[in-house]
């Protein structure tokens, strides 16, 4: 399949109508009568999820859509053959749905190369690692086309992380401002001289925060810190937060139309606020976040990116839903390695381990998180800690809100089986049940969430200090 320039209007087929071969420069686009609309398959939607991880964009059909692509790096764009449609109204609006801010997408152009066959080319702000598969109908979805578009360079979580907390430095007060100046320089330069973070005897993360710090204490040198305090520089304590569903994934929906990947979100911003701004026994906290925007994570990949920031907890929030509407109540969930706690715990971990179904896996993907199989090395002393967690969250949410069950219940959630993080599962309330579903669109009842968070997560330190971390990656 060959890919025509930028700039190039397509050959019209022989016999077709030239209008039908036009391939309009600039990101433009045919306008078709409604004569024109297309056979065979119908176009039921069309998505563009933008984010910095990556960008999708998404085609729904009442059939299957057959596609050939082809990707070109320079400039970097990815071609698209879609077969058996012709160019009709609802392809038309990919071209304004791709945002001016959207990081990986810098325009979509979509135009018919032949006779049943519309091509789209995606051009792209970088070198990306792209992705083009297939979805058979699940939940509200019919078919879909999908296009995962990867920046080649990934970012790093970690990184990101140690850039946050390295913003965060100030230089000493009034004497020491000229030396704290330069020592911000001499503060970059070893970051940048660090080893790799794969480096398996290597911890970035407190090597660079100590890193950052010695500098700034290097202005003073007449009253050298004292050996714990100097310590205490070295430790960073990070709280993994998991804003459940997103993207093509919408979660529970409540009868008001309240989205639960919206609810949790939110809630999520308010936590990592919260936590951002609070240290334990003399060390910050961080928080990170497995998804910070509204685009779809695997499951695998959420336990896999608390494990790349060595998290020290793991706190998935989710919105619950049950075919009764009367259902009401908060719950929280640690892992099982048996069977589940109740019949209702074991229906709950089955219905959020679809997410990847909904939100849209690619199954074949040989990519550096999709391919890898969910963690399944789960220890005991992971889940009696995921239990300590869960029973102290338990005991602060009961005081904003009504619980479902008084007690942590355990159940086979695939996002909870990191082997070495305490890893709970938060369900606020009950999104199916009218009255929870008003509470949780209020900006009131999600303080009163994150606060109540906030105080089981030092509540439980205050009892389980933070262990030394790990030294892999």
């Amino acid at each position: 399949m060959t890919l025509p320039p930028r700039h190039r209007t397509a050959p019209a087929a022989s016999g077709q109508p030239s209008r039908r071969a036009l391939l309009q420069a600039g990101g433009l686009v045919l306008l078709l009568g409604t004569q024109q609309i297309a056979r065979g398959a119908s176009i039921v939607a069309v998505r563009v999820w933008p984010a910095a991880e990556y960008s999708r964009v998404t085609i729904e059909s009442d059939q299957p859509l057959r596609a050939k692509k082809l990707f070109v790096a320079a400039p970097p764009r990815l071609a698209v053959d879609i077969e058996g449609i012709d160019l009709n109204p609802a392809l038309r609006e990919l071209v304004a749905k791709v945002r001016p801010d959207d990081p990986n997408i810098a325009g979509i152009r979509v135009g018919q190369y032949a006779p049943g066959v519309v091509r789209l080319v995606v051009d792209l702000k970088h070198p990306a690692l792209p992705q083009v598969f297939a979805l058979e109908p699940v939940a509200a979805y019919g078919h879909r086309l999908v296009f995962d578009l990867y920046p080649e360079n990934a970012i790093d979580p970690l990184e990101s992380l140690i850039a946050e907390r390295l913003r965060e430095k100030t230089p000493e007060p009034a004497t020491a401002a000229t030396a704290a100046s330069g020592a911000a320089g001499a503060s970059q330069a070893a970051v940048a001289a660090q080893p790799a973070a794969s480096d398996p005897g290597h911890d970035p993360l407190g090597e660079l925060i100590a890193r950052a710090d010695t500098p700034r204490k290097a202005a003073s040198p007449a009253t050298p810190a004292p050996a714990s305090a100097a310590r205490q520089t070295d430790r960073i304590i990070i709280i993994a937060l998991d804003p459940g569903h997103g993207g093509e994934d919408p979660g529970a929906v409540g009868p008001g139309g309240t989205r639960e990947k919206d609810v949790v979100l939110k809630v999520a911003h308010l936590l990592r606020e919260r936590i951002n701004a609070t240290s334990v026994g003399g060390n910050p906290m961080r928080a990170y976040l497995t998804r910070d925007g509204d685009y779809f994570v695997p499951l695998a990949t959420r336990v896999q990116k608390a494990r790349r920031v060595q998290a020290d907890l793991f706190v998935s929030i989710h919105a619950d839903a049950f075919t009764n509407p009367d259902a009401r109540g908060a719950s929280v969930f640690a892992l099982s390695q048996g069977g589940a706690s109740s019949s209702a715990a074991r229906w709950l971990a089955n219905k959020e381990n679809q997410a990847d179904l909904v939100g849209g896996l690619n199954v074949r993907a040989k990519d550096r998180h999709v391919q890898s199989a969910l963690l399944d090395m789960s220890t005991t002393a992971q889940i009696n800690d995921s239990l300590k967690l869960g029973s102290v969250l338990l005991g602060e949410i009961g005081n904003v809100g009504k619980l479902h069950k008084p007690r942590v219940e355990q159940a086979g959630f695939a996002v909870l089986k990191a082997p070495d993080i305490p890893s709970v599962l938060v369900e606020t309330a009950f999104i199916s049940n009218p009255q929870e579903e008003a509470k949780l669109r209020t900006s009131a009842y999600q303080e009163e969430l994150a606060d109540a968070l906030m105080r089981g997560i030092t509540r439980y330190f205050a009892k389980n200090p933070p262990l030394a971390r790990s030294r892999t990656v």
